[in-house]
């Protein structure tokens, strides 16, 4: 339920986007994608994310047995399971549409990218709706 926890496999998921149509040889055929600013911005990731830290709280708090926490835990997992992967999804074909539309061979989160490459971000971000905003300074 932690939003590193669902950063880290966006981010591992997007990295693992290969072979998409096209490309050009050279660093041209690469497009890079910042998930950071991404689950920033976006407003399902966002609700979700706040969803499940609420659930999981009130199960924490709750006065039910262990047992019964156990199970609520395990049925929040599920749903934290289903989320990750729905969102993730969604991401990957955002960022194989782009990848499609500009020839793009491959595409990587910019996180683990030192230089070069193609920032479609801003394209991925149009395709989920997400509104820009500035990605808060460290």
């Amino acid at each position: 339920m932690n939003k590193r926890v669902l950063l880290a496999v966006l981010a591992t998921s997007v990295a693992a986007l290969t072979g998409c149509h096209g490309g050009t040889s050279g660093g041209g055929d690469i497009g890079l994608v910042d998930v950071q600013r991404v689950t920033a911005n976006w407003p399902k990731f966002l609700n979700y994310q706040n969803q499940l830290n609420a659930d999981a709280q009130a199960v924490q708090q709750s006065h039910d047995s262990s047992a019964a926490k156990a199970r609520e835990m395990q049925t929040l997992q599920a749903r934290y399971q289903s989320t990750q992967t729905e969102l993730t999804d969604d991401v990957r074909n955002a960022a194989q549409q782009v990848a499609s539309t500009k020839h793009l061979k491959y595409v990587f989160t910019q996180q683990y990218v030192g230089y070069g490459g193609v920032d479609i971000t801003p394209d991925v971000e149009k395709i989920l709706n997400i509104t820009e905003r500035a990605t808060p300074a460290p």
